[in-house]
């Protein structure tokens, strides 16, 4: 077949139209002309407007993943700052009630510290004052350890004193420490004087009863005893200064079956709570010795010559 006689045009389903060139400036000027009506007279305005209604759903949809993530976020960091100030107000909190029950107990200290400084005024026998460090761990005596020894000057004897009277008496110096027995111990005894009637008598310790007392023995059944006299040391022994508060006498029983009187005291000072004590020098270490008995004799024979 000659060559000459073949179609050589493109047959219907191939044919390409306009060319893309044509079709961008086409396109461009038709966009150009709706951005610049839209601008002058809002051509557009009620197509966007129902697109964005028509979309809304979906973009509700789409959004509540991001925002639950936010939200979830914002919720757990708001939740631990909420923690971390919570435990800081209760560590405040904590610490104002600390300093709170320190200024309470320190007010308490200085009561008895200014109680204790009167009391030592009207006591002319030398002393220095102490700290009551702990108990004795022996569950049946009632003894106490305070913070000065034999380096401080302690002699065993001295008495004790707390700022409402008489605590007991030191029956052990170690060099550093020292063991003070109190008066609602078993085995103390102290000579006291009645100060309505100026009768003397000697108080044990009872610390069987009500948790600690003492307790006036061998008094006679008609003594003139009565609940709410106040008894002091009477000084007889050599140990305590006189005139010292001891105990109030709290309940007398007299009874038919026996010729003695049971009286029971409450001791003034505070043998369960004493912090700050006062413990004072023997007063036998002031009274001249006792003279010798030759000189004893010699001096009554003078007397007799003379």
């Amino acid at each position: 077949m000659p060559l000459g006689t073949l179609d050589r045009t493109p047959p219907p389903f191939f044919r390409q139209g306009a060319s893309a060139l044509s079709k961008l400036m086409v396109c461009g000027a038709l966009a150009l002309f709706l951005m610049v009506a839209d601008l002058r007279f809002r051509v557009a305005q009620p197509v966007r407007a129902i697109v964005a209604t028509v979309l809304y759903p979906a973009q509700w949809l789409a959004l509540r993943p991001v925002l639950l993530v936010r939200y979830g976020a914002e919720y757990f960091e708001s939740l631990k700052s909420a923690q971390a100030g919570e435990d800081a107000a209760r560590r405040k909190l904590t610490q104002q009630s600390q300093r709170a029950n320190q200024v309470e107990q320190l007010a308490v200290e200085n009561e008895r510290l200014r109680k204790l400084l009167e009391l030592r005024q009207r006591v002319t026998a030398p002393g220095q004052a102490a700290e009551v460090l702990y108990d004795t761990a022996d569950p049946y005596t009632r003894r106490v350890v305070i913070d000065k020894g034999m380096a401080q000057g302690i002699e065993a004897g001295s008495p004790v004193l707390d700022e409402s009277g008489v605590l007991g008496q030191v029956t052990r110096v170690y060099p550093l420490v020292s063991e003070v027995t109190l008066l609602t111990d078993r085995e103390q005894a102290i000579p006291v004087l009645n100060a309505r009637t100026g009768a003397r008598s000697v108080a044990y310790g009872d610390p069987s009863s009500r948790g600690g007392s003492l307790e006036l023995r061998f008094m006679a059944g008609n003594s003139d005893v009565k609940p709410g006299d106040i008894l002091t040391t009477s000084g007889v022994d050599g140990v305590y200064p006189p005139g010292l508060p001891v105990a109030r006498i709290e309940k007398v029983e007299r009874r038919a079956d026996s010729g003695f009187a049971r009286i029971t005291c409450s001791p003034q000072a505070l043998v369960d709570g004493a912090r700050h004590v006062m413990v004072l020098s023997p007063i036998a270490a002031r009274i001249p010795p006792r003279p010798a008995p030759e000189d004893a004799a010699a001096s009554a024979k003078k007397g007799a010559r003379k």
